[in-house]
């Protein structure tokens, strides 16, 4: 009986898995990075103009394609070493939820599937897990009042309806962290109110962050516990066709200054490069950059789990006077997950010292 309850999680794993990632197997060529340049078909897509509207915008959007709740951390432990640590939850609905069988008493006719990755870094070693799970069924899911975005035993919570005060955790195989989080400046809107464009044909996103958060807790290693504290940027991203169809990847940064201004920029490789981001005071106002305006040029490869990397970069902004070099803390942060990328905190030299967290998608394959 053991074997047959062991063979059917197998299976329903192995289902989940393949339901989960059917959407979005086509090449990349054709439906951008991980499918997310596939036409919206239904689904509901952003408009500029609509303002966001808290409490209701911190929960799920099931009118949409896909989502995610997406929280970085750069962390320094008493023992005086950098970390870094990410929790992110992702929402991927298989169809439109007005197009959900008519039998909607069945918690199986839920369209919505969940997938959770978390990743801690250190100067040499990175872990990371991914959790899969669907909708319907108490496996993971996101209430506004009060806030929690959860999937199995991994949570993001707050006392109540705000995200002023997080906790947050994760669990791996070799890892595992708790942390407390607390915001000491106002929500930011990226874009244009939180409409955030992403690409030259007018792919866009709902796009906000609490890039504020105080950040302290304890980080279980193999080689045992660590006391840490140090700061959080939370992004929220809702749509469902963030990317145009050539975009085959992204390079992002998340960057805070010693100046307590921050800077949250992007890249999307494609036929026309495009890049944007917002340029955030040290009191929190939000001014948008305009697309072209900042330069990302990479300056050293590293080959990551058999692929060439680049992890460190020269960023401009001359608007803004800033000329950096962004290194990587540890070049090895790959994650390897269902759709892999790399993933880690970085350090920021030149005209502006500071810290921050990079991500980059689509670097080819371990054949290339």
């Amino acid at each position: 009986m053991n074997v047959k309850r062991t063979l059917a999680a197998v299976v329903s794993k192995f289902t989940l898995a393949v339901t989960l990632l059917a959407p979005l197997a086509a090449p990349a060529a054709a439906q951008g990075y991980a499918g997310l340049g596939t036409e919206a078909d239904g689904f509901a897509v952003p408009v500029p103009g609509r303002p966001l509207v808290f409490p209701r915008d911190h929960a799920a959007h099931p009118d949409y394609r896909i989502e995610w709740w997406y929280l970085t951390a750069n962390l320094t432990g008493d023992d005086g070493r950098d970390y870094g640590v990410q929790w992110t939850l992702f929402r991927s609905a298989l169809r439109p939820d007005s197009d959900r069988q008519a039998d909607t008493a069945s918690v199986w006719t839920d369209p919505q599937i969940w997938m959770g990755h978390a990743g801690l870094t250190t100067p040499d070693a990175h872990y990371s897990a991914e959790r899969l799970a669907r909708g319907g069924i108490g496996q993971a899911g996101v209430a506004a009042a009060p806030f929690e975005a959860y999937i199995n035993d991994w949570h993001m919570r707050s006392s109540d309806q705000s995200l002023r005060e997080l906790s947050l955790r994760a669990t791996g195989e070799s890892f595992r962290y708790d942390l407390s989080l607390s915001a000491n400046g106002p929500l930011v809107m990226q874009g244009d109110g939180g409409y955030s464009v992403k690409s030259a044909d007018g792919q866009a996103s709902y796009y906000y962050s609490q890039p504020h958060y105080q950040v302290a807790g304890t980080l279980d290693l193999p080689d045992g516990p660590v006391a840490v504290t140090g700061d959080g940027w939370l992004d929220r991203e809702w749509s469902s066709q963030p990317l145009s169809e050539d975009q085959s990847g992204w390079d992002w940064f998340s960057l805070r200054f010693d100046s307590g201004e921050k800077l949250m920029g992007f890249q999307l490789r494609g036929a026309r490069l495009f890049t944007s981001g917002t340029w955030i005071a040290a009191d929190g106002t939000p001014t948008p950059l305009e697309p072209g305006s900042l330069q990302a040029t990479p300056v050293t490869f590293t080959q990551v789990a058999g692929r060439k990397v680049p992890t460190e970069w020269q960023l401009r902004l001359p608007s803004r006077d800033l000329d950096v070099r962004v290194t990587a803390i540890n070049p090895q942060a790959w994650m390897a997950m269902s759709f892999p990328y790399w993933e880690g905190p970085v350090r920021l030299s030149g005209s502006h010292l500071g810290k921050g967290y990079l991500e980059m998608t689509g670097y080819g394959t371990p054949a290339d």
